[in-house]
């Protein structure tokens, strides 16, 4: 068996405040009757850096909405698995892969880039529930409509959207200040958005009351961060979480260029561009999804532990996003679990990628995972790589996560 986890670093029962309880009861809640995320906060570009794809790579990703497996699978690996133990989210990448196998690039990009689309009942009908599992026939038969309700698009829908809605709502009540946010997004030039961002937006945007929304463990919990990696967030900034976001939002728009900033934008307007979207929502991608790279796509609803003992396929290259940051608060004994799970499947110099809300997330000085019979620390199982890693983060267009992890498997033959 693995060596627990230090008792510290978990939140024993007895240590969570009522208002903890609550907080973590109305996450649960949420999680487990909703979709989350609409669209994936990860951005693609700087995964595909780090895991150097090839077409013998067997890719394990944690689907969220399904974006960046689809952006893996353009790259040609043998096998993509998009693991998630939220079903809504797998729905939600099972019907973008069937719009993709059944529709013209016209009518996806209305679902997916503008998220409306006039006919989207009649074409979901005819086109694309019978391409759908039972659970995502039975859920989207119940939400089709979000491509095209009153509140204009797909994108301010789910948890994440609601959020998104109400900024939006915001914007409509500050229409000077929208109107400058699409000037932002219009800019030609790093220095013309910079200009903008700090002559127009910043005094107008952060308002007291836009602060105390952030600071609402709700709002977070709409937007799939539960309150342990709240507690990470406020460890770290002096400005708690909205300083957080604060510092984030203002690095994106002083220091990356919003041309191809399709995170930010679908979330402040709902829609994407044929110029500024995900790479699944250009003509091109689409039509060589479409001939056969969606195929490598496998969808399964369980936990990455699950699926990784269940398999017998060797994983070489694992996306594991910011989960670990919550299992290691709750459930160490299964954060460990995992760990040796991953250890057990990976291939020979298996890359992996994950997140998290703190710079150096605590739980990698004391997972543990057994490797020739004996349990090792993490750091003697695989190589980090923390400048490769640093480098990466300050081209990340989302700009959310403090940490940014990259490891490579070390050679069993020599631990």
């Amino acid at each position: 068996m693995n060596a627990p986890a230090p008792t510290n670093l978990a939140i024993p029962a007895s240590s969570l405040t009522l208002k903890d309880r609550i907080d973590q009861k109305i996450f649960d809640t949420l999680y487990s009757r909703s979709l989350v995320y609409n669209t994936c906060w990860e951005d693609p570009a700087v995964d595909r850096k780090a895991l150097h794809l090839s077409s013998e790579d067997r890719v394990l990703v944690i689907s969220s909405a399904g974006c960046n497996a689809l952006d893996y699978a353009l790259q040609g690996p043998a096998k993509v698995y998009a693991i998630d133990a939220n079903p809504r989210q797998n729905a939600l990448l099972e019907l973008k892969i069937a719009a993709i196998r059944q529709l013209g690039f016209d009518d996806f990009f209305a679902f997916f880039g503008s998220g409306f689309h006039p006919h989207a009942r009649s074409i979901y009908r005819q086109h694309l529930r019978n391409e759908l599992s039972a659970f995502a026939r039975s859920y989207w038969d119940r939400r089709i409509n979000w491509f095209c309700s009153r509140h204009g698009s797909f994108y301010f829908h789910g948890l994440a959207g609601f959020v998104a809605r109400g900024f939006r709502t915001y914007f409509r009540i500050r229409p000077e200040l929208a109107q400058q946010v699409g000037a932002l997004f219009a800019s030609k030039t790093l220095d013309e958005q910079r200009r903008i961002y700090d002559e127009k937006i910043t005094k107008e945007l952060w308002t007291p009351v836009i602060n105390w929304v952030l600071n609402r463990q709700l709002t977070m919990s709409l937007l799939g961060v539960p309150h342990p990696q709240r507690r990470l967030i406020q460890g770290q900034h002096p400005g708690g979480v909205s300083g957080f976001i604060r510092d984030a939002i203002e690095y994106v728009f002083r220091h990356l260029p919003v041309s191809d900033n399709y995170f930010w934008r679908v979330y402040l307007t709902g829609s994407y561009t044929l110029d500024c979207c995900p790479s699944y929502l250009k003509e091109t991608n689409f039509l060589a999804l479409k001939a056969g790279f969606v195929d490598c796509i496998e969808t399964h609803t369980c936990t990455v532990t699950e699926f990784l003992q269940a398999t017998s396929e060797p994983i070489s290259r694992f996306v594991l996003l910011d989960h670990m940051d919550w299992m290691s608060c709750y459930y160490p004994e299964a954060l460990l679990e995992e760990w040796q799970a991953i250890v057990n499947r990976a291939a020979p110099g298996a890359r992996i990628l994950l997140r998290s809300a703190h710079a150096k997330p605590p739980f990698l000085d004391w997972i543990q995972a057994r490797v020739g019979g004996e349990p090792k620390p993490l750091h003697e199982i695989v190589d980090f790589e923390p400048a490769l890693a640093e480098r990466l983060q300050l081209e990340d267009r989302v700009h959310t996560y403090a940490g940014f992890v990259i490891a490579q498997l070390k050679d069993h033959g020599s631990l």
